[in-house]
């Protein structure tokens, strides 16, 4: 701003103002106004009735052209978050390194950035070069170059219906091509996020990653691991739940980007057993996402890691200790490996923790043993768990189909269920079965006897 006004004063010209950017209409974009949010409409319209330039920008944009439903809506301007916040009852500023309003209508959120200026070379950064926080404000011009890839880099003014674009994202759209705005290397050190973010992005829209954008991500990849690790669980999480999760864990083993995300992940997809049930767990939450259908983030990274805790549980077990405290043993170990890379939050470990919980406990088909397992709260995601462990082939698809049918059932053919099936205790430890039996026996001739 102090740069700006120092230019005004001297006379001197802004050296941003001859950027132009392309200009498309309807005719060139294809976007359908009745796919674009009212509330966002609401939002751009307010603004821009205040004297404010807005636009709806980003990946919203990016999706409309391709004829896609975009999951959210984003608005850019050039209001301060101050005085966003003054236009709209529901507003609230939030953010550190990049202040940014959220600006609610019932259950939809809105997310209002101001232009952000170039960056400034005094923003604080860490030792590797990772901007901490940058609260510069710019023009549109700048806010465009910020900004990751060029297919991201677009705006669009709902009430003209025009797209404008800076860095040739339309025609990188129209070839499905991923290229990074600026170079390559000092983006990717800016931001070391950007690196899974292209993984995202070229796996859910199937594009190719740009020669020069592809480069250095092998030889940057270290960088990830300088970031907090609450905002690489973040990515994590909408890399997984993206609809595309397989296409993009083999993309970020491709890149070689996997390494610390999910440790031994590799060792398991080279496993026939663990490959088939990681790829039948990422099929399922993939084909949940296309058909709008809700994502437990505690089921999926219980499906990825349970091969790590079966390896675990089974070494506790074979050193002597009994099955159940082994497996919650297995389940510790896994759990404080994956929690200092990823920071998997403890609603999610807690859930992660009760569906492993319960699969010795679907062996056990006798007595009131099912029906204090269908009063378990998790009862459903373990259920579902178990069938993918069937699936899979790691247990009898017997022991799922008696589950199914048990569920499904009336009083009565729960009972007949019960009695049909002899005393399973496969999950008992062989010691325990050994004494309990021989009381059984001493019992039985005393019986006799008398």
């Amino acid at each position: 701003m102090i740069k700006k006004l120092i230019r005004r004063i001297l006379g001197g010209a802004d050296p941003g103002a001859s950027v132009r950017p392309k200009t498309f209409g309807p005719q060139e974009h294809g976007i359908d106004p009745d796919d674009v949010s009212p509330n966002a409409v609401r939002v751009t319209q307010a603004l821009q009735t205040a004297g404010y330039k807005a636009f709806i920008v980003g990946g919203a944009v990016r999706d409309l052209v391709l004829g896609l439903k975009p999951k959210d809506f984003d608005v850019a301007t050039d209001a301060t978050p101050e005085e966003v916040k003054r236009l709209f009852r529901r507003a609230f500023i939030i953010g550190r390194r990049f202040q940014i309003v959220h600006v609610m209508f019932g259950q939809e959120l809105i997310e209002v950035t101001t232009f952000r200026g170039s960056s400034s070379e005094e923003a604080p950064k860490d030792a590797h070069g990772r901007v901490l926080r940058d609260n510069t404000f710019g023009e549109q011009h700048e806010d465009a170059a910020r900004r990751d890839f060029t297919i991201n880099a677009m705006y669009y003014d709902p009430s003209q219906q025009v797209v404008l674009d800076y860095h040739g994202g339309m025609k990188d759209i129209r070839s499905r091509m991923l290229r990074i705005i600026g170079v390559p290397e000092a983006r990717y050190r800016e931001d070391p996020v950007r690196l899974l973010r292209v993984i995202r992005f070229a796996a859910k829209l199937e594009f190719k990653i740009a020669p020069a954008t592809r480069a250095p991500m092998a030889l940057m990849a270290p960088l990830i691991n300088n970031v907090p690790a609450a905002r690489v669980f973040d990515e994590m999480l909408k890399l997984l739940m993206s609809g595309h999760a397989m296409a993009c864990l083999q993309r970020l083993r491709k890149e070689g980007l996997h390494h610390g995300l999910l440790p031994l992940l590799d060792v398991v997809l080279e496993q026939p057993l663990g490959e088939k049930f990681v790829t039948l767990s990422l099929a399922n939450t993939d084909e949940r996402v296309r058909q709008g259908k809700p994502v437990s983030p505690g089921f999926l990274f219980a499906s990825l890691l349970w091969h790590q805790v079966l390896e675990k549980w089974e070494a506790y077990r074979a050193a002597g200790e009994y099955p159940i405290p082994a497996l919650h043993l297995a389940a510790d170990d896994v759990l404080d490996g994956q929690t200092e890379k990823l920071a998997l939050q403890r609603r999610i470990a807690t859930d992660m923790r009760d569906i492993w919980a319960m699969q010795p406990r679907f062996e056990r088909r006798i007595g009131k043993s099912p029906y204090k397992l269908l009063e378990h709260p998790r009862m459903r995601a373990g259920y579902d768990f178990l069938l993918l462990r069937c699936a899979s082939g790691e247990i009898d698809a017997d022991i799922g189909q008696w589950w199914t049918d048990f569920i499904d059932a009336d009083s009565n053919e729960r009972e007949a269920l019960i009695n049909r099936k002899p005393e399973d205790t496969s999950a008992m430890p062989p010691k325990k079965r050994r004494r309990r039996g021989g009381r059984s026996r001493n019992k039985a001739r005393t019986e006799s006897a008398d």
